[in-house]
């Protein structure tokens, strides 16, 4: 290749002065070569490059690998800029003066950029969105571009990747465009989009502590991408986008009165003011009733001071499935379902979250056996009953009917005492933890005798005597006057009874079962006749 052309310097040359008899000659340094920029360029040529070093003057010949230079001027002793040839790879930058030629530097030929995918593809007018370029031969990369508009920041992640912040635009499509040292690639469609505005309607509790950290809940509309919500200038402590009406924010710590605010794609919302207050923490003192069952569902009523605002009730980390703030000592809540064992009850107002107090879920009772399970219809009978979580016991019904009185013994046991009835009923226990399974329990008549045969018979045991009556089936015992005989109940009207032995005269004989004693029927000994 011809040496080309190049542009003259304006340095002057340094004569050699001659000292003594005769001249002298200066022997010239060769150049040396520090840095080069940029360190790569096209493979068609055409880059222009500066070499940054010393004993630039008078250079003659400035070498990309073997190819001379397209164009080189010497700016200064220590500065060459010079416009790449055609070439591929790496080579070494070399520069020529009479003094020799200098070290290498060395200058890639690098492939020009493509464009392959963006992510995403639309982006607001007004700019700020990071858009993520895929691709090939990114590194290096000198430039990012929204048609002629530059990014307004870039980052090279990989040669295949790069993240780019849209400048502000007008609605409609452009091609993004990236240059490197290769040269600059092909576009990508990114379409500038109108957004509206955010519009901020209201925030509820429209107050909060001074700490901060109670949680407000923003209404408006155009939320979707919201980036930001501020009290005043300050952020939020974190919020959450619930829809593209409502933003769930908790307020940092603040004073005064100031403008809640919401930005997003299309811009900052008007404000909404939210007055720091010196608020109380709420204080609870009691919970009534103390407990309750496991699946929730109850009502229960909590006294205590600073009540007014509460915004939260929590059974645990459970919120209540609602309440009512009656006034600002009271407040009704329902809880929610919840493991058996003690929990604790806390609201949260604007001045903070109050301390806890202590609510048991309590099972529900169940009963697996009742004794005696059978008792008169006129009631009365004691009857133990049998099961688990009985303690908190507050009602005992037999059927529908209460019992006459009961006693809670245990967490397993309770006794009753039966009202009246008839029939078979079923005897359920009411708790804290709601109403029990039930277990059989039989109302039994009254028996009534009404004869026996035969009516007389020996002192001596022995004589078989038959009853007849009704209710005789659970017959527990027969007596003649106080003295038990055994007996065998054959039907419902019919029982035989062996008589005790006994003084002459007239007996009174009657039968008991669970429904109580019957009338008497009368039985005479008669003694042997006299000698």
């Amino acid at each position: 290749m011809g040496r080309p052309a190049r542009r003259r310097s304006t340095l002057s040359t340094p004569q050699a002065r001659g000292t003594g008899n005769g001249p002298s000659t200066a022997v010239a340094s060769p150049p040396v070569i520090s840095s080069v920029s940029p360190a790569a360029g096209s493979p068609g040529g055409g880059t222009p490059v500066t070499l940054t070093g010393s004993n630039f003057t008078q250079a003659t010949v400035v070498r990309f690998g073997p190819n001379f230079a397209l164009s080189y001027t010497v700016v200064s002793a220590t500065q060459i800029t010079a416009v790449a040839p055609p070439g591929s790879g790496t080579v070494q930058i070399t520069v020529t003066t009479p003094g020799g030629t200098s070290n290498g530097v060395a200058f890639g030929y690098a492939a020009a950029p493509t464009l392959t995918g963006i992510s995403p593809a639309t982006g607001p007018a007004a700019g700020g969105t990071t858009v993520t370029l895929t691709g090939t031969n990114l590194l290096g990369a000198t430039a990012v571009s929204f048609g002629s508009t530059p990014a307004s920041s870039f980052t090279v992640v990989s040669a295949t990747q790069i993240t780019a912040v849209a400048p502000p635009g007008a609605a409609g499509p452009v091609q993004i465009t990236v240059t490197g040292p290769g040269g600059t690639s092909n576009g990508v469609a990114y379409s500038y989009v109108v957004v509206a505005v955010p519009v901020l309607a209201s925030v509820s509790p429209g107050q909060g502590p001074v700490g901060g950290g109670n949680t407000v809940t923003l209404m408006g509309s155009g939320f979707t991408g919201a980036t930001a919500v501020r009290f005043g200038s300050t952020p939020a402590s974190s919020f959450t986008v619930v829809s593209a009406t409502q933003i769930t924010a908790v307020a940092p710590a603040g004073s005064g009165t100031v403008q809640v605010t919401v930005t997003g794609p299309g811009g900052t919302s008007s404000g909404v003011a939210y007055s720091y207050v010196a608020v109380a923490v709420p204080v609870l003192a009691s919970v009534s009733p103390g407990q309750g069952p496991v699946g929730g569902g109850n009502t229960v009523t909590l006294i205590g001071s600073g009540l007014t605002g509460v915004t939260a009730v929590t059974f645990g980390s459970t919120p209540a499935l609602s309440f009512t703030v009656v006034s600002a000592t009271q407040i009704t809540a329902v809880a929610p379902p919840g493991a058996a064992g003690p929990v604790q009850i806390t609201v949260t107002g604007p001045g903070g979250t109050s301390n806890g107090v202590t609510y048991f879920y309590v099972g529900v009772p169940t009963l697996t056996g009742a004794s005696p399970a059978q008792g008169p219809t006129s009631g009365g009978t004691t009857v133990t009953l049998t099961g688990t979580n009985l303690l908190g016991a507050t009602a005992v019904r037999f059927g529908a009917v209460n019992a006459t009185s009961f006693t809670v013994v245990s967490a397993t046991q309770i006794t009753a005492v039966a009202p009246p009835g008839v029939t078979t009923v079923q005897i359920t226990v009411t708790g804290p933890g709601g109403t029990s399974n039930g277990v059989p329990y039989t109302y039994v008549p009254t028996p009534v005798l009404t004869g026996l045969s035969p009516t007389q018979g020996p002192l001596d045991a022995g004589t078989t005597v038959t009853l007849f009556g009704s209710g005789l089936t659970t017959t527990g015992s027969v007596l003649f006057s106080s003295t038990p005989a055994s007996f065998t109940v054959v039907s419902d009207t019919w029982v035989t009874a062996i008589a005790p032995s006994g003084p002459a005269g007239p007996v009174n004989v009657r039968v008991i079962t669970p429904g109580g004693s019957s009338n008497s029927v009368v039985y005479t000994r008669v003694g042997p006749p006299g000698i």
